[in-house]
């Protein structure tokens, strides 16, 4: 397809692009943690990356592209998307500081909300940096929320870059955030779409960049499409995948796709080279890799050229909330009740009906120091936007979803181990060595009642609930990430999470709020509170004299680095 268009339009002579690639941001934008001297990776070390290789390649010769997760999950992206909402976006001024040519949108900035999403998008329409997310489709008239692609001029190549956002955003996200659209697989559309922009275009290369995982390519996960694409769209050169935070590259002779992992560890690249002889292509080369950031390594100007923007989210950061009474670690949740999970677990029974609580710990290893707390600390505590929802359920459904999720925690002794884990270096958690086969955050324990869980014994098994009815129906405080089928652990209790609302019984504002005024009501947090039995229940692995052992020898091969 690429040789007949050069017929066409191309000159004789040879063309080189470089497409470079970020993904899955996550509120990095500036290389400080506010709290201390210690520098780390960020759209800053980007930007030094991305200014080196324009100037080695030309900027003429060079495409950056984005594919989305960058409004969440840091306190800058919070402070302009809730605090600071009167000026433009920083994100929008550093996309155009870095002179991004296109971004996907990914669920992450979806769960920002319209107020949110809609403002940077206006935003960017001003800087022109087009948001694209050809399967977001509006429920009035069947077009699509932000637009499916754009096209720009590099190396004296025609390029049309297409985006796509997580088809699977319903399972994250509550519907009112989304009002107004709904989400199509990216391969039920891509294929018709390329061959129509290609029709109407004409363009020499084609870039999809989508907030999809890199996936297995065989068609089974509605938020993993990258390697379907890949493997069996005609028509493109590059894709561009983000989502699972796991670099990746893979190429074959006629397309490249590229993953930069996340938080600014890398920037994706991708080289395309052609050469037309007598009109016609006669050789096309293509490669991806990954181009390592360095903390160390920054763009000092545009750090200048934010730094008032930086002061602003530093002393939000810093302010004082409260005290802790002593260190909460998050890897202490893995062993079973620890001081990190019944914090969430009081905070999410004191809303009103709430009977039970269900919880996973969110950061994966952090640490907050006893004595004062600043707005930081919240942050370590509990990094995401998700809301709180009150959900009937019955006791069978709660056992269920217990059974559910203590099946991805742990394995019946085998080799000695008790926590699901494997020998590998994790590429999202840049954990070295052993790591959890599943994801951590899926990892739910509950609260307000008492509970044993045998390892000894199969899925299903496990679970034994004291003076509980499986047949009463229960109020039950979660996530609205839980709670919209996220981690998979309703659907596997029986619950239709397409019909949750007509379970809901009460919603409440973001977790990380509840726990702002929990401060502001109680000034600090007491263990000996927060973990009062008479309130939370009590569970723990049993036989103690087997799971206890096992499991701190899985904790010393995770976290004896």
């Amino acid at each position: 397809m690429l040789a007949a268009l050069a017929c066409n339009r191309l000159k004789d002579g040879e063309y080189n692009l470089t497409l470079l690639t970020t993904n899955d941001v996550h509120g990095r934008f500036f290389d400080s943690t506010y709290v201390d001297a210690n520098l780390r990776k960020s759209l800053i070390g980007v930007s030094r990356v991305v200014d080196s290789v324009r100037v080695a390649d030309g900027a003429e010769n060079v495409v950056l592209v984005d594919a989305g997760d960058c409004l969440q999950g840091d306190n800058a992206a919070y402070y302009f998307n809730y605090v600071d909402t009167l000026g433009p976006h920083l994100y929008s001024r550093m996309v155009d500081y870095l002179h991004y040519d296109a971004l996907a949108w990914g669920n992450h900035d979806v769960e920002t909300g319209h107020p949110v999403y809609d403002r940077v998008f206006s935003e960017m329409k001003a800087f022109k940096v087009p948001l694209l997310a050809g399967n977001a489709i509006r429920n009035d008239n069947g077009k699509t929320y932000f637009p499916l692609y754009t096209v720009v001029r590099r190396a004296g190549l025609k390029i049309a870059i297409l985006g796509y956002t997580n088809a699977n955003i319903k399972a994250w996200l509550n519907e009112e955030i989304w009002s107004g659209m709904h989400f199509d697989r990216i391969m039920d559309h891509v294929q018709e779409d390329v061959d129509r922009v290609r029709a109407a275009e004409k363009p020499d290369v084609v870039i999809a960049a989508m907030h999809s995982a890199t996936g297995k390519g065989d068609g089974s996960v509605a938020e993993a499409e990258a390697l379907d694409v890949f493997r069996s769209v005609r028509g493109v050169d590059f894709v561009v995948c983000a989502h699972d935070h796991r670099p990746y590259t893979e190429q074959n002779d006629t397309m490249a796709l590229v993953n930069s992992g996340s938080h600014c560890r890398y920037v994706g690249i991708g080289k395309l080279s052609l050469r037309v002889e007598g009109g016609k292509v006669t050789e096309k080369h293509i490669s991806g890799g990954l181009i390592p950031v360095f903390a160390e390594k920054a763009d000092t100007v545009m750090r200048e050229t934010f730094h008032e923007d930086y002061l602003k989210v530093k002393a939000f950061t810093l302010q004082e909330v409260g005290t802790l009474g002593s260190d909460l670690r998050t890897r202490d949740a893995y062993r079973g009740m620890s001081d990190y999970i019944n914090l969430i677990h009081t905070l999410q029974l004191g809303c009103a009906p709430a009977e039970i609580s269900i919880a996973a710990p969110l950061t994966y290893d952090g640490i907050v120091k006893a004595g004062t707390l600043v707005y930081n600390d919240l942050f370590t505590i509990y990094p995401y936007e998700n809301q709180l929802y009150i959900v009937r359920m019955t006791g069978e459904e709660i056992r269920l979803m217990l059974e559910a999720s203590y099946d991805k925690w742990i394995q019946s002794p085998a080799g000695g181990h008790v926590l699901k884990i494997r020998e590998r270096d994790d590429p999202r958690t840049g954990q070295k060595g052993w790591s959890f086969v599943e994801r951590s955050y899926n990892f739910d324990s509950a609260a307000g009642i008492r509970y044993t869980v045998d390892v000894t014994k199969p899925k299903g098994e496990r679970v034994a609930i004291e003076s509980f009815d499986l047949s009463k129906e229960y109020n039950v405080a979660m996530t609205s990430y839980r709670a919209s089928g996220g981690g998979g652990l309703l659907r596997e209790a029986g619950v239709d999470t397409n019909r949750i609302d007509e379970r809901i019984v009460s919603r409440y504002p973001e977790i990380r709020e509840i726990l702002y005024e929990y401060l502001k009501a109680n000034g600090g947090i007491d263990p000996a509170v927060t973990g009062n039995p008479d309130v939370i229940g009590a569970w723990k692995f049993v036989p103690e004299k087997v799971a206890g052992p096992a499991i701190e020898r899985d904790l010393e091969l995770m976290f004896s680095r």
